[in-house]
């Protein structure tokens, strides 16, 4: 797989937690608003703990919906740079992130799944870049091909 491939996954992937329903061309369930702002994680991993990265990543599956982040989803490398991983939540807003930030701390497993990766030190780098989507460019299908 291509990176400009995987970037396609990752976006698809977000589009469609993002957008819910309307991902179809409905409106939102009721109750139910999109995401408004959607924090991308980049991780530089230590490639031959792969393996503890996707430990720590799972991890994330129960503690960041309980924390209340929308948790689109982690993404190890597959084919390619062997040492980029990323991390994708969406919140309803930056006040909603922080909100989630405090209660992250105070979550004893997510302290837990930190001092792990310290620990390890699989993680060599991360950084966060909050995105908003695009009206109209999310979740676009592809047309058939001829």
């Amino acid at each position: 797989m291509r990176r400009r491939d995987a970037m396609a996954i990752i976006g698809a992937a977000g589009a469609g937690v993002l957008l819910g329903p309307r991902f179809a061309g409905g409106a939102p369930a009721a109750g139910r608003a999109s995401m408004k702002v959607t924090c991308v994680i980049r991780y530089e991993i230590d490639p031959f703990q792969r393996d503890a990265f996707e430990e720590y990543a799972g991890n994330w599956g129960r503690i960041i919906p309980r924390c209340g982040g929308n948790l689109i989803g982690y993404f190890l490398p597959l084919e390619g740079t062997n040492d980029i991983a990323w991390g994708i939540i969406g919140f309803d807003s930056l006040a909603a992130y922080e909100a989630y930030r405090a209660r992250l701390r105070s979550d004893r497993e997510g302290r837990e799944n930190f001092a792990m990766a310290q620990a390890r030190r699989f993680i060599r780098r991360e950084t966060r870049t909050f995105v908003e989507g695009v009206d109209g460019t999310l979740g676009v299908p592809a047309l058939p091909v001829r």
